[in-house]
């Protein structure tokens, strides 16, 4: 929940323009909230660019009396590709269960669009030894319902929620361990060849310094940035290490 309209757009433009120069190999997209979406969308469009839109959050309802809540083919219609589900603070602040999460994912997928469905332990979880499972209970819960067809469309996102907005980093080795644990969960509900092709992200203060790091690892396949996309520079410099 950051920036005025003014200067939404002017991120996005931003980011679009650097993405243009061609120094860019990775896959972009920006998830911007929900109020600016149609006019990012149109300005991305008027800009012929590649970048992609994602929104932060989407109802599980096609229509009808759900005052407040904007739906999948609502999104859709206004140019989203991307819906994120299971963000943290959807989870530990706004009260979203595993059971709500699975019903936005497959929402989602039903109206068309990919996901990025995030994943994470707590502090308390983490120093408790429950990491792993807490990984292996979110991603299979999320992914209920949702077919090895369906899974082209999927990203996971690993967020350990004590390293969010706090300056602190799980170590490039801890973010591999727990991403690779994850990629084995998902090679146990589906199969080798979707698990293989699964992108999982990191989402914990990823910045350009650790980036580099980050992304170097076997099994982190990019970033779901925070604070550090809301600077064209700084999100652009881990853009292109993610290259």
């Amino acid at each position: 929940m950051n920036l005025d309209r003014a200067g939404a757009l002017a991120l996005a433009r931003g980011v679009a323009g650097a993405v243009a120069e061609g120094r860019v190999q990775a896959e972009v997209g920006i998830c911007p909230p929900l109020i600016y979406l149609d006019a990012i969308s149109q300005a991305l469009c008027e800009a012929g660019s590649k970048v992609h839109l994602g929104a932060q959050n989407g109802y599980v309802g096609e229509h009808g009396a759900f005052t407040g809540e904007v739906s999948m083919p609502m999104l859709a219609g206004v140019g989203v590709r991307w819906v994120l589900t299971g963000h943290s603070e959807r989870r530990h602040v706004l009260g979203e269960k595993d059971d709500v999460v699975n019903a936005k994912t497959l929402a989602a997928l039903g109206a068309g669009l990919s996901v990025i469905l995030c994943i994470g332990e707590t502090l308390d979880q983490r120093k408790a030894g429950e990491t792993d499972r807490v990984n292996r209970e979110q991603v299979e819960r999320g992914l209920k319902g949702v077919s090895a067809e369906q899974m082209g469309r999927v990203v996971i996102a690993y967020e350990p929620v004590w390293a969010i907005g706090t300056g602190v980093t799980a170590t490039p080795q801890d973010a591999q361990d727990a991403h690779a644990k994850v990629r084995g969960v998902v090679r146990g509900l589906y199969s080798a060849a979707v698990a293989d092709g699964l992108r999982i992200q990191y989402g914990g203060s990823m910045k350009p310094e650790n980036a580099a790091e980050l992304m170097g690892q076997p099994d982190i396949d990019g970033g779901l940035i925070g604070g550090a996309s809301l600077k064209t520079e700084s999100f652009m410099a881990i853009v292109e290490a993610a290259g």
